[in-house]
């Protein structure tokens, strides 16, 4: 404006006071459509942050236009390290363990994560902007998201799970719903309840038998001393049945520990084969035909735990295959790996009982194992010496016509020739 001023006057004196009027009019018009149009590109800018660019200015638009493009760098690095978060927040929800949901103030899906689309039949990608009640179709769940009683989880079982679900208010009236998978835990409590119960079973018929038989004792002192030998004999025997199932427990605890390592050797499979075949023949007694076939190469592991489990699979056969019956032992090498096999022709097994035969105390004929005197812990044992030894169980069972017991070792076990 200064500058304009001057110039009108310098032309006013030279050339008379109408041209320096003409002059300063003309330059306040350029003035005003200069400043017009930097505000219209203002304006353009403002409206569209992203595809216009703002011009260098002139004069005071300089230091404007300068500070704006400064604002502007500063908010975009601020919306790129705010954007890094997020992505960082929603890869760490994605990994948490349970499941997330994040709900608005009328129950609508705003995000949930890969844990939470499991748990509930969700699918973020689908149901995104839908309600939730109308997503999870349990009237538990339903009546527990009205209510909004939130105090108290909820254990719902769903989809073949029992989850403890939890939904937790936070800022502008969402709310969070958190969801913990159970099952598994459940399975485990379950298993130590009727592991307890079996086991508790299990000693109070010998403790039973015994306590008898000493009262019996202690009331007639006088008993006849052939009467007080069978007694002898049976509290004897029951003793030893306690004994077998309290050292079978220790083995099973001791295999389940992760701090009892695999304490690997070579072992020489033909040698401990034979032991094992002459154990079955001493436990038959004769009335069994039991035969060895080997065919395979030594290996590396724990010789006593692998003897104890292929030890355990020829007792059942010896014990569960009736008199004249044959039990085949073989030890071949595979293209999977070594493998042995306990093969025999008794009364074999229906289907709807081999997948739990590992389970501990698990008995098809309960009567018949208390005659054979197993402790019911023989399959659970081999089904953990197996696991640690990166080794399979296979069976193969047809009711009145045998089974058959297939230990599947690894490649990776066996032991090359030096």
């Amino acid at each position: 404006m200064t500058i304009i001023l001057a110039m009108s006057a310098v032309a006013a004196y030279f050339f008379g006071v109408v041209t320096g009027l003409a002059l300063a009019l003309i330059s306040m018009i350029v003035l005003i459509v200069v400043q017009l149009q930097y505000l219209l590109n203002l304006s353009d800018w403002l409206d569209n942050p992203n595809s216009a660019r703002l011009p260098d200015g002139w004069g005071a638009w300089t230091e404007i236009f300068s500070r704006l493009y400064k604002l502007r760098r500063g908010d975009e690095k601020n919306q790129s390290e705010l954007a890094e978060w997020l992505a960082r927040f929603r890869q760490a929800m994605t990994l948490l363990p349970d499941g997330l949901v994040i709900m608005d103030d009328v129950m609508f899906l705003e995000w949930c994560n890969p844990i939470a689309e499991h748990h509930l039949g969700l699918d973020l990608s689908r149901d995104k902007g839908m309600r939730v009640t109308n997503l999870v179709r349990a009237p538990e769940f339903i009546d527990y998201i009205i209510l909004g009683r939130y105090e108290t989880p909820l254990t719902l079982s769903l989809r073949d799970r029992k989850l403890i679900v939890h939904v937790i208010p936070f800022e502008n009236r969402r709310q969070i719903l958190v969801t913990h998978d159970i099952t598994e835990s459940e399975r485990i409590d379950m298993m130590r309840r009727d592991f307890i119960a079996n086991a508790s079973h299990e000693l109070r018929t010998p403790l039973t038998v015994i306590n008898g038989f000493l009262e019996i004792a202690a009331m007639q002192p006088d008993m006849e001393v052939s009467i007080r030998s069978s007694h002898v004999k049976l509290m004897i025997e029951q003793g030893e049945r306690m004994q077998r199932l309290v050292e079978d427990m220790l083995t099973l605890s001791r295999l389940e520990s992760t701090e009892f390592k695999v304490r690997t050797e070579h072992i020489d499979m033909h040698l401990m084969l034979r032991h094992i075949c002459q154990e079955a023949q001493a436990l038959s007694a004769g009335k069994h035909q039991i035969s060895l076939e080997f065919d395979g190469p030594d290996i590396q592991g724990s010789s006593d735990e692998i003897r104890s489990a292929i030890s355990n699979l020829v007792t059942n056969a010896v014990r569960y295959t009736p008199e004249h019956g044959e039990i085949k032992i073989i030890w071949k090498n595979t293209p999977q790996g070594p493998k042995c096999v306990v093969q025999d022709n008794g009364i074999g097994i229906s289907q709807e009982h081999i997948s739990r035969l590992t389970e501990r105390f698990y008995r098809v004929d309960k009567s018949r194992s208390r005659e054979t005197q197993g402790t019911g812990l023989g399959l659970a044992i081999v089904k953990h010496v197996l696991i640690r030894h990166d080794a399979q169980l296979l069976i193969e069972s047809t009711v009145n016509v045998g089974s058959k017991f297939c230990v599947q070792f690894s490649p990776r076990a066996v032991v090359l020739p030096s």
